[in-house]
Order: C-alpha cells, then sequence, then structure tokens
C-alpha cells in the first residue's frame, strides 16, 4: 500500500560553482585552452583579451561621445537621448524600485563609471614573455606509402584491389594478423570479388617485396627471415642467422642459447655474431602508427620549476593564466534595459544577468583553479625539497595525497583532482605529478624509504649484473634486505614489472 508523507532529511548538495571547479581542476594544461573556448562559444558575455585590447576598445569610445556634440545624432539615437533627458525624478525612482522588486541589484553588473574599464585590468604579461604553442605534426602512415608503391607493382586491376585490401588489413606495426580465408570472404562479402588462399598469398607475396623490408608479415618470425632475405644468405653471419630463426626460434625467444649452440654445432664467436644480426632487425617495420602519434604529442606542463641561485622558484604555465573578462557590450546593454519597464526588457535583463553571472563564475574558477594548483605544487616542492635541490631519485621521501592534503588543508580528492595529469617541468625533466607520490617501507634502522628509491636501487643492481649469469628475484631481494631494506621476493617481482625489466632468464645475453 502506498503512503504519502513529508519527511526532512539533511543532504549535502554541490553548488553549479564547485561542480565547475572539481571539473576545471582535473583538468590539464593542454585541454584548459580547448574548455575556455567552448566556454567562450556558449556564453556571449565572455570575452577573451589583453588589457591592451581593452584600451583600444575604451578609448576610441570616448572620443566618439565627445565628437557626437557637433555631429547630427540619427533619429533613434536622438529619442533615447529624449526620453533619457525628460525622464523626471519620481520615474527614475519607480524604475529602481522595479528592478529592486525583481531581485536585480545593477550595481553589481556595472562597472563604476568613474574609472576607465580597461585600468581595472591586471598586465600580468610583457612582449618578451615566452609563447608556448603546441605544434602541429603532420604525417603520411606506412599505409599510403605502400599504396603510392603499387603502380611500381605488374599487377592487374584484380590483383590491385587485392592488393589494395591487404595492406588495408594491416595492423599498426605493419603485420597481416588475419587469416587469408578470411580476408578472402571479406572481399567476396563487401566488394563482390572472388579470390581464394593461393591468390592472395601470392599477392602478400608481392606487397613484401616493398619497403619497410618485413612489411605485411603474418608473425614475428616471418617478419624477421624477410629482412633476413634481403640480405645475401651465403655470408656465414646472415646464414647462421636465417638457420636459427627458421629451425630454433622457440628457443631462440626462451633464450636457450647452450641448445642452439650444440644443435648448430657453433663456435660461440659465430653465435654471438648471429644473434646480433637478429636482434638489430626491425620487429615492427608499421612503426606502431598508432604510438607513434601519441608519442608526438608534446607535454605542456601546468608548472615550471627552476633552481636559481640554490633556490628553488615556481609558476605556473602562461595558458593557465588566461586573459578573460566580463563583456563590455553586455553591461552597456545591462544599463539600457534596466531604464525600460516593459515584459520584453524585463525577460532581456534577467538572460544579459544570467549571462553575466555565468562569466563571473567561469571567471572566479580559473582564478581558483590557479590558487589550489599553486597551493599544492608549493607543497609538493616544499615536502620533496630535497629532491628538487639536486634530482636525485633517491632523496624521494614516500609521500601520499594525505600528507599534501593536511599541509594545504584541502580534502584528498581535491588533491586528487589536481595530481591526475598534470606534468611539472623541472630542471632535471618532466614528470607526471603522480610521479612524487610513493609508498613507503621501513628499514632495518626504523627510517622510512620511499619505493621509488627501492626501485632506483633495483634498477642500478639489474644494470650492473653479468648478462651471462642475471640475477635472479631471490638474488635482488637478499641483497636489498643486506642494505638493510626489509623486501620480500614478490615486492621485488612487483617492482620489475613497474620498471619493465623482464625476468632473469629474458635478460641473458651471449
Amino acid at each position: 500500500m502506498q503512503k504519502l508523507g513529508l519527511h526532512q532529511k539533511l543532504l549535502q548538495k554541490l553548488s553549479p560553482q564547485q561542480i565547475q571547479l572539481m571539473k576545471l581542476l582535473q583538468v590539464p594544461t593542454v585541454a584548459l585552452e580547448q574548455r575556455i573556448k567552448e566556454e567562450l562559444e556558449a556564453n556571449p558575455a565572455l570575452e577573451e583579451g589583453s588589457p591592451d585590447d581593452l584600451a583600444e576598445e575604451e578609448l576610441p569610445q570616448e572620443e566618439r561621445d565627445t565628437a557626437d556634440d557637433d555631429v547630427e545624432r540619427d533619429d533613434e539615437t536622438e529619442e533615447e537621448e529624449v526620453f533619457a533627458e525628460s525622464a523626471d525624478d519620481a520615474e527614475a525612482g519607480a524604475l529602481e524600485e522595479a528592478i529592486r522588486n525583481e531581485d536585480v541589484d545593477i550595481a553589481d553588473y556595472i562597472e563604476d563609471d568613474d574609472v576607465p574599464y580597461y585600468k581595472l585590468q591586471a598586465n600580468n604579461h610583457s612582449p618578451d614573455d615566452e609563447r608556448y604553442e603546441t605544434p602541429i605534426t603532420v604525417s603520411v602512415s606506412y599505409q599510403d606509402n605502400l599504396l603510392a608503391a603499387l603502380g611500381l607493382l605488374p599487377f592487374d586491376d584484380h590483383h590491385y584491389q587485392l592488393a589494395e585490401h591487404l595492406i588495408g588489413s594491416l595492423d599498426d606495426d605493419g603485420y597481416l594478423r588475419r587469416d587469408l580465408d578470411s580476408v578472402a570472404d571479406d572481399l567476396a562479402f563487401t566488394r563482390n570479388i572472388r579470390t581464394d588462399a593461393k591468390e592472395l598469398e601470392e599477392t602478400l607475396r608481392m606487397i613484401q617485396t616493398l619497403d619497410p623490408p618485413g612489411i605485411a608479415a603474418r608473425d614475428l618470425r616471418e617478419c624477421l627471415m624477410l629482412q633476413l632475405e634481403r640480405k645475401h644468405l651465403n655470408v656465414p653471419p646472415q646464414d647462421t642467422a636465417y638457420r636459427i630463426l627458421r629451425d630454433h626460434f622457440e628457443e631462440f625467444t626462451k633464450k636457450h642459447f647452450e641448445k642452439i649452440q650444440r644443435s648448430l654445432e657453433l663456435e660461440e664467436e659465430e653465435l654471438k655474431a648471429a644473434i646480433h644480426d637478429i636482434v638489430v632487425l626491425n620487429p615492427r617495420p608499421g612503426g606502431g602508427s598508432a604510438e607513434d602519434s601519441r608519442s608526438s604529442q608534446q607535454v605542456i606542463p601546468d608548472f615550471i620549476v627552476t633552481l636559481n641561485d640554490n633556490r628553488l622558484e615556481l609558476g605556473l604555465h602562461p595558458k593557465n593564466d588566461p586573459d578573460l573578462r566580463i563583456s563590455r557590450s553586455f553591461q552597456d546593454m545591462l544599463q539600457t534595459y534596466s531604464r525600460d519597464k516593459k515584459r520584453e526588457s524585463k525577460e532581456a535583463l534577467t538572460f544579459i544577468r544570467s549571462k553575466i553571472d555565468a562569466a563571473k563564475w567561469f571567471i572566479d574558477a580559473i582564478r581558483q583553479r590557479q590558487h589550489t594548483l599553486m597551493s599544492t605544487m608549493g607543497a609538493i616542492l616544499e615536502f620533496q625539497h630535497a629532491y628538487f635541490m639536486v634530482g636525485d631519485e633517491r632523496l624521494l621521501r614516500p609521500m601520499i595525497l594525505k600528507d599534501i592534503a593536511e599541509m594545504v588543508g584541502l580534502d584528498i580528492s581535491t588533491i586528487s583532482r589536481v595530481a591526475n595529469s598534470k606534468y611539472v617541468e623541472t630542471p632535471y625533466g618532466t614528470f607526471l605529478l603522480k610521479y612524487f607520490f610513493s609508498e613507503g617501507l621501513q628499514t632495518e634502522s626504523g627510517e622510512e624509504a620511499s619505493s621509488r628509491e627501492i626501485k632506483k636501487i633495483l634498477e642500478e643492481h639489474i644494470g650492473q649484473e653479468d648478462k651471462r649469469h642475471p640475477l635472479p628475484d631471490e638474488k635482488l631481494a637478499e641483497i636489498l634486505n643486506k642494505a638493510g631494506y626489509n623486501i620480500a621476493r614478490r615486492t621485488v617481482a612487483k617492482y620489475r614489472e613497474q620498471l619493465n625489466i623482464p625476468v632473469a632468464r629474458l635478460r641473458k645475453e651471449v
């Protein structure tokens, strides 16, 4: 049975300004410019420009007002002036009372006319400031190059269409991952072209003669063999390398070099030369287009840390300080419509006020974002002062979000939003803010050591190991324990994987 009733609840709700600020906090500098453009398009009361533009806008207007006394005005302008001059005090008071009844305080939206508008803007930029602009990269994919080179092959129209489809089926690394029977079915259903696996195999062999070597292979083994086929197989090192790939590829991938040496009856120097010829080959002839396009994007740091006279200086990237202002024309319209009692004017007044409010909220959110970013990064700079002075990873202290939140007096979720996708440019490189956050482990002396410090020591030991007999995880854990770090083998394995270092067996060299 359904019942109606009244209930009181105590709820916490975020205001639109708070939601807007939280969204802006997690936006990195590279995306802030696009977010500002979207706001400028959505809100005509918000303008972008430097204080110099404001001065140029304001001064000619004053000159035009002075010159209007000596020139003839049009009928509409004259009518507005007559109305303004003939309005008595009682009528003006009635209009102001009507506006107050609508809860509109015009003084909150109109600047003081005694002070020129452009003088209220602060000029924080100079012509000598360095401008940061993201370069636009344009590249041609390897598929485009292959399609352009198809005209060099002796193909008729039918085989040209087959080759075109095969090239379109290659992945970012330049491999054909699909079997030829599936490609034949694709051609039949999508392009109404009848073919079979044998004909596609012949066409594929022709494509594999194009550059780069190893293109259109179906697996890594075929890719490397295609590259070796471009060389002279009667030269001993290349011949041995080809035999290793053809007959002992699995043993090669597992680095069972002793087994290969015994099977092929090779001297150690011959095996070294053959392995060298294999490892210098390109396993990704396509270049990994998707990954390359991502890596070609320039990282724009949100913060810039410099070291001058043994002092750390922190600054925001210039794109975090955009020139935004409320449109002067909207404020003028607010004055104009505030004198009119018509219903249409009241609706226009409400619209203008809402847009000016939204513009003020956005400008305040940008300022609050700048303040929160600077206070958070300043706390990180203070906490990791020893690292920023010399750049040694071993000086990084264990630091979690709670530590910074307590220093700046903000919530942990706010610090998390600030640290998300933000970069800082330092004298030692550009890093993600999350790079400086790490958990700690207690040493035998009772002090806490950062996991970043342990990873650095682990990386150094692996780099100095004998590659003929690489150190297993158990041995690495033993070395770290002797150095005073209480760490288990599984933790060593976890840190090694985070550093993208393979297991000992795969680090072995001849």
